[in-house]
């Protein structure tokens, strides 16, 4: 994997004619996670699709650069919201299709023990339509964790899984992706006080940062500043982002 690069998104979007969000100016620091938490509809994942190089429906005015300078859409791995998994594929083929689609040698050990970390290893044979829902997330996370790619965006990775393994997989994730430049958008204050080296609260009139706590990520659910940082994150989006 080449090094992981900084990101600056610079500009507004669109969305015929009506302002979907204001020019903003969002960095996302070299092999750092940076959570981007907001309201619905303030532009959040158009910001991440923006970034992945995919249409968004929204007309876009500004500049995306890598601070090496090589383009960023062949690096990145991407994580939507829906899971988007093939109907007619296994578990195993939907982690490793990437792989497949760039005619490449799937690695057998790296997909077995993603599958097992992520608990699926029985379920690898089955198609999606056997999973539940926290079950379909988890493959498409661990598809997203199969790329070897120095950025990686990820849309709410976590929202359908329960309490726990919510715990467990944000470990898992930030573990498997040290060292990369990770976009989190998340509606969730919890998990931006616990993963977030970088935390920004958009709104239709820009961006606002807070300060993450200082502990090493992913920091402890029932830390005193974890729980501190949540409070004002929850504070600042039932008053709009002010």
């Amino acid at each position: 994997m080449t090094p992981a690069p900084a990101i600056t998104l610079s500009g507004s979007a669109s969305i015929d004619a009506s302002p979907l969000f204001a020019p903003l100016t969002l960095r996302l620091e070299a092999a750092q996670w940076t959570c981007l938490l907001g309201g619905s509809g303030v532009g959040k994942s158009t910001v991440l699709r923006l970034i992945a190089g995919l249409e968004t429906g929204a007309e876009f005015s500004g500049t995306i650069t890598a601070s090496d300078g090589s383009p960023v859409v062949a690096r990145v791995a991407y994580m939507a919201q829906d899971d988007l998994l093939l109907p007619w594929a296994s578990v195993a083929r939907n982690v490793a299709l990437g792989a497949r689609l760039r005619g490449e040698q799937v690695d057998r050990a790296r997909l077995d023990d993603l599958l097992r970390r992520v608990r699926l290893t029985d379920h690898a044979a089955k198609r999606p339509t056997e999973l539940s829902g926290g079950q379909r997330q988890r493959v498409a996370l661990a598809r997203t964790l199969m790329e070897d790619k120095p950025v990686v965006l990820l849309d709410e990775p976590f929202s359908a899984l329960d309490a726990r393994t919510r715990a467990d997989m944000q470990e898992l994730a930030s573990e498997l992706l040290a060292g990369r430049t990770v976009l989190l958008v998340t509606h969730d204050p919890a998990e931006a006080a616990r993963l977030g080296h970088s935390i920004q609260v958009m709104t239709a009139g820009g961006l606002t940062p807070v300060a993450p706590p200082t502990e090493e990520m992913p920091r402890a659910v029932d830390d005193a500043a974890t729980l501190e940082c949540q409070a004002t994150l929850l504070r600042m989006l039932r008053e709009g982002g002010r």
